[in-house]
């Protein structure tokens, strides 16, 4: 992400204090727009749980890797016992367009009866671009990924609002682009949600501002309970991850569950996962939650289950 313009320390801390009383005071209006993403479930847990594809990346990226995307949905179900999937573009980057594979991969589906939640879309340049032609290029580019998303039976695509300029010239940016892709995504009932994914994505009160600029029904976001780093390196800024996610949830069409790292209880050593889901639950969400274990302690699949089985208990523990 490139280097932006920030607001000096006083304001970001306004900021961050006026979007989490904002996502407080706005109930209604979170329910109404959480409703979208909630669907029936019949046990005991508040919320359901899928699997990002990320947290196989070694695995799929390994030299003489024995797994492929058309493995996931049989893995997912059979290793993990895990009943929705969300996929990452870029374990299939070229076959976006190729029907073929497509119906190859929906029938994986169907035969371990996987659901497709949504399509994490990286590397298709700057919905947020500062110059308009780059931006409509850009906003071209995820076509083919909405018409994926359509077919596999996805419910959204995961994108990055990246941008570039001031403060302010990147909420006009990123809400144009993301506005244009939506208005292409809305016809065929598919969502456009963002995840705060480092630079001014990661300030959530921005973000929040860039969904009320927007203004569609069908772009949202995605909010990753441990991508709040605006800038990194020796003095990172850093929003605070509980009043992001809080502040995003209002727009949340799918929650991603970071995790790196258990102490011997079993809890995420850098979240607390019951003060987060209670966040998550409050805004009346009770859709999809997606494991995105990226830590190196556990192998990726012992990652999984005990990122699974935190979030098991948690669910229990609040429903």
């Amino acid at each position: 992400m490139p280097t932006s313009s920030l607001p000096t320390p006083s304001r970001r801390n306004f900021l961050q204090t006026v979007a989490a009383a904002g996502a407080i005071a706005s109930t209604s209006g979170i329910l109404a727009r959480s409703s979208q993403a909630a669907e029936s479930d019949a046990s005991d847990m508040p919320f359901k749980i899928s699997l990002a594809e990320w947290s196989l990346h070694r695995a799929l990226y390994a030299k003489d890797a024995e797994i492929t995307n058309l493995d996931f949905p049989q893995l997912t179900r059979e290793k993990f016992g895990i009943g929705a999937v969300e996929y990452v573009n870029q374990f299939f980057k070229d076959k976006a367009r190729d029907e073929k594979y497509l119906t190859e991969l929906k029938k994986r589906c169907s035969d371990h009866d996987v659901t497709s939640v949504l399509i994490m879309v990286d590397g298709e340049g700057k919905l947020g671009a500062a110059d308009a032609q780059d931006r409509k290029k850009a906003v071209e580019n995820h076509y083919q990924w909405v018409d994926a998303a359509k077919f596999l039976g996805c419910h959204s695509i995961r994108v990055n609002a990246a941008s570039s300029g001031t403060y302010t010239e990147q909420l006009d940016y990123a809400a144009d682009g993301l506005r244009q892709l939506s208005e292409y995504a809305v016809k065929q009932d598919i969502g456009v949600i963002v995840e705060n994914h480092g630079g001014l994505s990661s300030n959530a009160a921005w973000l929040a501002v860039v969904m009320e600029r927007v203004g569609m029904g069908n772009c949202g976001t995605l909010p990753d309970f441990g991508n709040f780093y605006i800038t990194r390196g020796e003095n990172p800024d850093l929003f605070n991850r509980y009043h992001g996610v809080q502040a995003l949830m209002p727009y949340a069409k799918a929650v991603s569950a970071k995790t790196h790292a258990f102490d011997a209880d079993g809890n995420e050593t850098s979240t607390d996962y019951e003060k987060m889901m209670k966040i998550v639950l409050d805004a009346g969400y009770h859709g999809y939650v997606g494991i995105e274990y990226e830590g190196r302690e556990l192998s990726e699949d012992d990652g999984i289950l005990a990122s699974k089985k935190l979030l098991e208990r948690v669910g229990r523990k609040l429903a």
